[in-house]
């Protein structure tokens, strides 16, 4: 099982990045998958989380009106799409997955199982 997320760069304030986060060797079905950043000399930061159980959604107050998480499961792909991007989003964009039915309201709690590789987002001021 692997995931690898892409869709990172250098963008300046104000702008916008789509990630993708894209699943082989696992099938979205019942698990939940998570968008995490962490920044230099920072803890790791949960961005926001999709819930293929019931298509719930949530987000940190980081990225609530900015960002928005979505998923084409045909392509067994999830993508966080980050508008009105500021120098403070600069950071290690991870994707994470885990196997459970839970409410994506319920995100913070999931001891995520798969991660993928990060990328790198860089909001020039």
């Amino acid at each position: 099982v692997q995931l690898q997320a892409c869709g990172g760069g250098l963008v300046q304030t104000g702008g916008s990045l789509r990630l993708a986060c894209t699943a082989s060797g696992l099938t979205f079905g019942d698990t939940i998958i998570g968008w995490f950043r962490q920044a230099p000399g920072k803890e790791r930061e949960r961005i926001s989380c999709i819930s293929h159980s019931d298509g719930t959604t949530n987000y940190a107050d980081s990225g609530k009106g900015r960002f928005t998480i979505s998923s084409d499961n045909a392509k067994n792909t999830v993508y966080l799409q980050m508008n009105s991007l500021k120098p403070e989003d600069t950071a290690i964009y991870y994707c994470a997955a885990d196997r459970m039915w839970v409410r994506a309201t319920y995100c913070d709690y999931v001891r995520f199982q798969i991660w993928g590789q990060g990328t790198q987002v860089t909001v020039s001021s």
